[in-house]
């Protein structure tokens, strides 16, 4: 098998759509993901990035959905099996903080079962009560139909699809400091 070091991220195309969902199938089986229907993985193509080996096979994927001026979640993050403990989901999330700091985000919001990996990049928990918005941004982020910003404001109405998992926060940038 190639060398982590040959691999290549790079902005995904609809081309890479088949790919994508073909990796999350094992994901979504184990819970570790939510499947997603294609129509909306070609919608949020310009949201991936994919990594890619050698041969130009896609190995891993992420999604940076931005959700506010200074607030980003990354989505949909997954690697190869075959690939996996190679620190191509490093790379990727990497990546992905590097565009959301591109974007001008200073904060990221992650869903997670995978809190140990995230916990590596600097994420950490939010607390059940924690206001993490401001008020105004809040009643903003209500109107929102996306299924993503209610994960992130804890909403009843999705907490059936979210059990278990944990929302995390990470400040980049500035809010890093």
């Amino acid at each position: 098998m190639p060398e982590a070091a040959e691999i290549r991220i790079r902005q995904a195309r609809t081309s890479d759509v088949a790919a994508i969902a073909a990796l999350m199938v094992p994901l979504v089986e184990r819970r570790i993901l939510l499947g997603k229907d294609l129509v909306d993985l070609y919608g949020a193509v310009p949201e991936f990035l994919v990594a890619e080996d050698a041969d130009g096979v896609v190995i891993g994927y992420g999604a940076l959905h931005v959700m506010w001026e200074h607030l980003g979640e990354v989505r949909t993050l997954g690697v190869s099996e075959d690939w996996l403990g190679r620190g191509i989901g490093h790379r990727l999330l990497d990546a992905l903080e590097q565009r959301a700091l591109e974007f001008g985000l200073s904060q990221l919001f992650c869903l997670t079962f995978e809190v140990d990996f995230f916990g590596k990049h600097g994420f950490a928990p939010a607390g059940e009560d924690e206001q993490l918005v401001a008020i105004d941004v809040y009643a903003e982020l209500l109107r929102s139909n996306d299924e993503g910003v209610a994960e992130f404001l804890d909403l009843a109405r999705v907490k059936p699809n979210t059990l278990g998992n944990t929302r995390m926060l990470k400040g980049i940038g500035a809010a890093r400091a």
